[in-house]
């Protein structure tokens, strides 16, 4: 059976909360754990500012890259969420009040109301200007909201690049990602997708091992081989991690050729790694 190509997802991040320092990012993280338990990966990340220029410009490329793209922040209704009108921007197409997503929105106006023992007051100001959070690019699909109601959406652009807008929050973004990806994408999940395999060398330098490194990957195209240094480890003090990573059936061959390229070096070795 032929397995369906597996997209590159990716993540944006927005919000000066973040790039002030005023809050930590949460969601790259999380978004690598969805990603792991369902054997995919994440391909790449960028934060970006409330900057209504530099959201536009990260969104264009995403929807010009035939990629899957998770967003992040900035699609309430306050001056300093641009998200939605960034969306839109990057498009070239209008935003419109989405239907479904009023009716959930002023479905989660009445709960409020008789949660707080008030009348609904659907013309009221304030209810009328929470109606914009609902008011998306043309053309947009919704992501439901378990949380509070209030969706989320999703948009396709040209370039047949994917990007879904979440809420900055977590208790809202993580399980509508998850929602995301178990409705649109499980036919990629494969539990037996990548697995890395590293040894541990004593001592080394980067720079040494750089040839052999080459030399695998060009012998073996279908992984990837990485190293990752550290100069003040408390058990093996200055070492490297080396190792590569790809679909089980080639690591496997590749680390076997890593193994056996090393022994033309002088080297000590702490434990092998498999993830």
């Amino acid at each position: 059976m032929t397995l369906p190509m597996t997209p590159t997802f990716g993540l944006i991040i927005i919000g000066d909360e973040i790039m002030s320092g005023k809050r930590q990012d949460k969601h790259m993280p999380k978004v690598i754990e969805f990603m792991n338990t369902r054997g995919l990966s994440l391909g790449w990340a960028e934060y970006v500012g409330d900057s209504p220029e530099r959201i536009t410009a990260a969104l264009q490329r995403a929807f010009a890259s035939g990629e899957v793209v998770f967003s992040c922040g900035g699609i309430g209704a306050t001056p300093d969420d641009h998200t939605r009108q960034c969306a839109a921007k990057a498009l070239g197409v209008p935003l419109a009040l989405h239907p479904e997503a009023k009716r959930l929105i002023q479905e989660r106006m009445q709960d409020t109301a008789k949660e707080q023992g008030l009348p609904y007051e659907p013309e009221r100001a304030d209810n009328l200007h929470r109606l914009n959070m609902g008011t998306f690019p043309q053309g947009a699909a919704i992501i439901p909201n378990p949380y509070n109601k209030i969706p989320g959406f999703s948009c396709t652009g040209p370039g047949g690049g994917t990007v879904h807008f979440v809420p900055g929050f977590p208790v809202m973004a993580w399980p509508m990602i998850e929602s995301v990806l178990d409705t649109h994408y499980s036919a990629y999940f494969r539990q037996d997708a990548y697995v890395e395999k590293s040894v541990i060398v004593l001592g080394a330098m980067e720079a040494t091992l750089t040839p052999l490194m080459e030399s695998i990957e060009a012998a073996h195209p279908a992984v990837k081989v990485f190293s990752l240094p550290s100069v003040d480890h408390p058990q093996w003090g200055r070492h490297i991690e080396l190792g590569v990573k790809g679909e089980p059936a080639h690591a496997d061959l590749a680390y076997l050729a890593l193994r056996q390229g090393l022994q033309a070096f002088s080297l000590e070795y702490g434990p092998e790694l498999v993830r």
